[in-house]
């Protein structure tokens, strides 16, 4: 049992924390920005090519060569701006280390908390931290593997007219990669906040039920928020994994006490 410590004490563990976290992730952005012309390639222009494995996929259970149009798919982005490659490096880079850090970095989160909790809170509050790592993971993967290659396939082969040629920026491209699969992974932690607010009272299954047509809604609305282009293919692909989480929320909540 550590002894009390004045707000100076813990102001000095959290700056400790936070420099700890800072040192692991600029490690990761180095190592990611060395590495990046190849994972570059390999991984975020994945769903620019035929061969993506949600393509290859879909093709294997409908017998087509191509989902959305008959010839094989292929973009090629276009660099419009003077900095936007290396800026591009910088931020991939950056973000690349951040998912990979997460999980150190809700253990350093952990760990500030942790002397302040009860003995009997401690089990509750580490399964959120694990859960909600886990989800956001999952969240992650699928935002890159069906949320967003599904809309960007389906925007990049969609022709108002024949006379329009389609040409896609680099910076276009990459705001709605990780703008997709980022948010899919925050928005994945919903079951986990149902069951903390469960946990403290706040709200019931009951009351969850009731107010499922608002909750709808909402969704819609984040949907929207989350999709820039807000198209109906886009807003439903993005809605639905939400309300289905919401459902799942619906579920733990019956099941969490105060």
């Amino acid at each position: 049992m550590q002894g009390e410590q004045n707000f100076w004490d813990h102001l000095d563990v959290l700056r400790a924390g936070l420099l700890r976290v800072a040192g692991v992730l600029l490690l990761g952005m180095v190592g990611f920005f060395i590495a990046m012309p190849t994972l570059f390639d390999a991984i975020i222009l994945a769903p620019t090519r035929e061969d993506f494995i949600l393509y290859r996929f879909i093709a294997a259970l409908t017998g087509h060569s191509s989902i959305f149009a008959a010839e094989p798919f292929a973009v090629e982005l276009i660099n419009i701006h003077v900095a936007s490659q290396f800026t591009t490096h910088l931020s991939t880079s950056f973000y690349a280390a951040l998912l990979l850090t997460c999980p150190y970095l809700l253990y350093e989160i952990w760990c500030f908390i942790r002397p302040a909790l009860y003995t009997e809170e401690l089990r509750g509050v580490r399964a959120a931290f694990v859960g909600g790592a886990g989800l956001f993971y999952i969240g992650v993967a699928t935002g890159y593997l069906i949320v967003f290659p599904l809309t960007f396939r389906f925007l990049a082969q969609y022709a108002l007219s024949d006379a329009i040629a389609t040409q896609i920026a680099l910076q276009s491209y990459m705001n709605n990669f990780w703008g997709m699969t980022l948010t899919m992974g925050l928005a994945f932690e919903l079951p986990i906040l149902i069951w903390l607010l469960a946990k403290l009272g706040l709200v019931t299954r009951e009351i969850l039920r009731a107010g499922r047509r608002y909750v709808i809604l909402l969704l819609l609305i984040l949907a929207a928020f989350i999709t820039p282009s807000g198209d109906p293919f886009t807003l439903a692909v993005v809605f639905t994994p939400l309300y289905l989480l919401y459902e799942v929320g619906i579920l733990v909540a019956g099941r969490a006490k105060k």
